[in-house]
């Protein structure tokens, strides 16, 4: 058993996350990034498929079929685009995807950012999140206002960095989330 390797893991992953939304103000954010995954029904499916490359997740899902630690990790956790899934009053049968609050996309885009330093340790580059990204299928499960802005921030990221992209958060997203809180009350 792994338990030690995968405590550390998701606690390196989660120091990171947070330290990535404190630089740009989501101090509660941070605090509660990823919790979930320290329960004992995340937490003991880690621990059993670890490997220290990937996410656990994808490892249960090729024994398995499906990961249970997915689904109660994605159903807790607002900073995931499938915790945003709805059924369609207007589609018979139909599951669509709802927008995200800016204050989670930005909080994904940390988490993507992260969690691509964790698993590529000391052979990471800034475009190693929009490439896992690009390998993925969201766009047909991600709300279009939601996907376009983590694009750009993922597009930001390679193109001109991570410090360039923080500050591009902290300068022009931040104060819109301020500007839509105080108009909310």
């Amino acid at each position: 058993m792994q338990i030690w390797k995968h405590f550390k893991t998701i606690t390196q992953h989660k120091i990171a996350v947070m330290k990535g939304c404190f630089s740009v103000g989501l101090y509660w954010q941070g605090i509660l990034h990823d919790l979930s995954k320290y329960m004992p029904s995340e937490f003991l499916v880690g621990v059993r498929y670890y490997q220290g490359t990937q996410s656990p997740n994808n490892a249960e899902r090729k024994v398995r079929g499906y990961s249970s630690a997915w689904l109660h990790h994605k159903g807790r956790n607002k900073h995931h685009y499938e915790y945003w899934m709805d059924y369609s009053s207007r589609i018979p049968g139909g599951i669509i995807p709802a927008k995200m609050p800016t204050r989670y996309v930005i909080e994904m885009f940390i988490d993507r950012v992260a969690a691509s330093k964790n698993y590529n340790k000391g052979h990471y580059t800034d475009d190693m999140p929009l490439v896992y990204y690009q390998q993925g299928n969201p766009e047909k499960y991600m709300h279009d206002d939601t996907r376009r802005l983590l694009e750009l921030l993922l597009r930001m990221n390679a193109k001109k960095g991570e410090e360039y992209t923080m500050r591009y958060i902290r300068k022009k997203l931040i104060p819109q989330i301020k500007k839509e809180a105080r108009q909310k009350l």
